[in-house]
């Protein structure tokens, strides 16, 4: 049902668990959410929550190279990439306690044990630890879902809620999470929860070898967990003899083996579900009512066909430090994607070593890199931590500012475009950052006060935050159409408020601030003196969506297709949306 209802508990929730066979890392996430985008179309309210076995409370002191970008809520909850292809495939805005960990588990079982809470027992996995999960489980399913695109919607209690549990079957860190669905599945009742199981189906020599998906069923079933239907991830669409062999082997009949094979683009994913009738056997096993001409996501058959209509491309450099694997900036290419099709152009994102512009790089290197950045029709330096390739970024800015090349910063990004122009036009030589190195003169970035120097984990200054614009006539006031900006942090250090006036004498101008006027959050270059250069403190890759992009990675694209950056064109309303422009002072 649509319609907003008060829910104590979960009663009548249905859920879908999502898990995993012998290999990770190969697309629970994105099968996740597709099923999701389907349920959705039935006309249900869908929630999901992501389950990580890992010992971390969070996902904020990982590091980018193993396990990818950590992303931020608007609660400012640090989690893992998959809440981010949840919001982005559903348009939804969830919370940290959506993302559970071994970690918050434990954490919330010793506070309690701490406080006297299990007076006179043992405190053991079972039941303490799996009664914790299914009790956090049952009251996040039970909070209403609010819109990604709404920033005044009130949210809508679920339906059917989306569970993804991380990992392998069979790791002991995975156990309790397994035991507690087994145990949630009894107390709820077989109708109202549903198991799908996402097994690889390599291919060695040209066949289709189905026995890692046999050992990975029969590793669940083991745990007292069965599967309803098995995802098969595959090259190539499964074979139907595979189908019936891995259906045997599990207890389904052939139509509940799913073939999820390669495809162009991830957002084809619920197409391929949809063809496969993955909506009408969750119905029929949840005892859900499915209307007639269900699931509807002619939304999505309209984007692929879209996506596949794209041929003129435009060409990104991406100046990072962490392009080992591009799982560490998730968030900023699904951004640009999303920005290039609202442009009519198909992305093409060139991946530049940072530390390959400094000096006493690799003269091939360089020479490489060099030619990429000129190559590229614009350029983005996306966000991160430490001094290891700063000064390659910041010649990076350089080369933009004086080439009048289409330029976006994101959070470190903005800081190190500071950096350039303090360097470079008020000749100080010595201008850095706080981060890099102490006691310079000419500290252009500091720590922010209220940060801690020994806390790391959740003490950035982390989530949606409002930013102010400070004129009308700036290139991110057209772009959001509002006199301020709701976007989300993570950082600790910001721009120094005491050498602002001397740093706009360079032609920059910080045109969005926080509310006390003391924090900077954007800069510029006026339009006249460069078609597009934009920065930002925040981080606003976060809150694109698939059907609607960020609107400062939809003014890089404008400018490096050749459009104007600024020019007004209608959208559907987003989360970055501001107050009228009257406002603006």
């Amino acid at each position: 049902s649509a319609a907003k209802r008060a829910r104590s508990s979960t009663s009548g929730m249905k859920f879908v668990v999502v898990c995993g066979g012998t290999a990770s890392g190969i697309g629970k996430g994105i099968t996740a959410s597709s099923i999701a985008v389907l349920l959705k179309g039935c006309g249900w309210k869908v929630s999901m929550i992501k389950i990580d076995p890992y010992l971390n409370v969070d996902a904020g002191t990982m590091s980018p190279f193993e396990h990818g970008e950590t992303f931020v809520l608007d609660d400012g909850g640090e989690t893992d990439l998959d809440l981010g292809n949840y919001e982005r495939f559903l348009n939804i805005s969830l919370s940290a306690d959506n993302n559970i960990t071994t970690g918050k588990i434990y954490q919330h079982v010793i506070t309690r044990e701490r406080a006297g809470e299990y007076l006179g027992k043992t405190v053991q996995v079972v039941p303490h630890i799996t009664n914790a999960i299914g009790d956090w489980i049952e009251r996040v399913a039970a909070r209403p879902v609010k819109s990604g695109t709404n920033p005044e919607d009130e949210g809508n209690e679920a339906d059917v809620c989306v569970i993804e549990l991380g990992g392998t079957v069979g790791d002991i860190e995975s156990a309790p999470f397994i035991e507690a669905l087994r145990q949630l599945q009894y107390k709820i009742g077989q109708d109202n929860m549903m198991v799908v199981q996402v097994c690889l189906v390599p291919l060695i020599e040209g066949e289709q070898k189905t026995k890692p998906t046999q050992h990975s069923v029969k590793e669940l079933r083991s745990a007292g967990f069965v599967p309803d239907v098995v995802c098969c991830r595959c090259a190539s669409e499964l074979e139907e003899d595979n189908k019936r062999k891995i259906g045997m082997f599990a207890q389904l009949t052939s139509d509940r083996i799913i073939s999820v094979h390669n495809v162009s683009e991830i957002y084809k994913v619920p197409l391929l579900l949809k063809n496969q009738n993955v909506a009408e056997i969750i119905s029929n096993k949840l005892q859900m009512y499915l209307p007639k001409g269900m699931p509807n996501i002619s939304d999505w058959e309209a984007l692929c066909k879209r996506l596949d209509n794209l041929e003129e491309k435009v060409v990104i450099a991406l100046v990072g430090k962490y392009n080992a694997g591009t799982d560490a900036y998730l968030s900023v290419t699904k951004a640009l994607q999303h920005a290039a099709v609202a442009v009519n152009r198909k992305i093409e994102i060139t991946w530049v070593q940072a530390e390959d512009l400094e000096d006493g790089a690799d003269p091939e290197k360089n020479k490489e890199a060099m030619r990429q950045i000129t190559d590229a029709h614009g350029m983005l330096i996306p966000g991160g931590f430490g001094d290891r390739g700063i000064e390659g970024k910041i010649r990076a800015c350089q080369f933009a500012r004086e080439k009048k090349k289409p330029f976006l910063g994101i959070c470190l990004g903005m800081q190190v475009a500071v950096i350039e122009a303090a360097r470079n036009l008020l000749k100080w030589g010595d201008a850095t950052s706080e981060e890099f190195t102490k006691g310079s003169k000419h500290n252009v970035v500091i720590f922010m006060p209220e940060g801690s120097k020994t806390v790391m984990g959740g003490t950035m200054r982390l989530g949606t935050r409002r930013t102010v614009l400070q004129t009308e006539e700036c290139i991110t006031a057209k772009l959001y159409q509002g006199a301020f900006v709701d976007e989300r942090h993570r950082h600790r250090y910001e721009v120094n408020p005491k050498l602002v006036k001397e740093l706009e004498g360079t032609g920059l101008k910080f045109v969005g601030m926080d509310e006390t006027g003391e924090r900077m959050e954007i800069v510029e270059m006026d339009a006249k003196a460069h078609p597009y250069f934009v920065a930002a403190q925040f981080h606003p890759e976060f809150k694109s969506r698939v059907m609607c992009p960020a609107p400062l990675f939809l003014g890089l694209l404008r400018a490096a297709s050749g459009q104007n950056p600024a020019e007004e064109v209608s959208l559907p309303q987003t989360p970055r949306k501001g107050g009228m422009r009257k406002s603006v002072s």
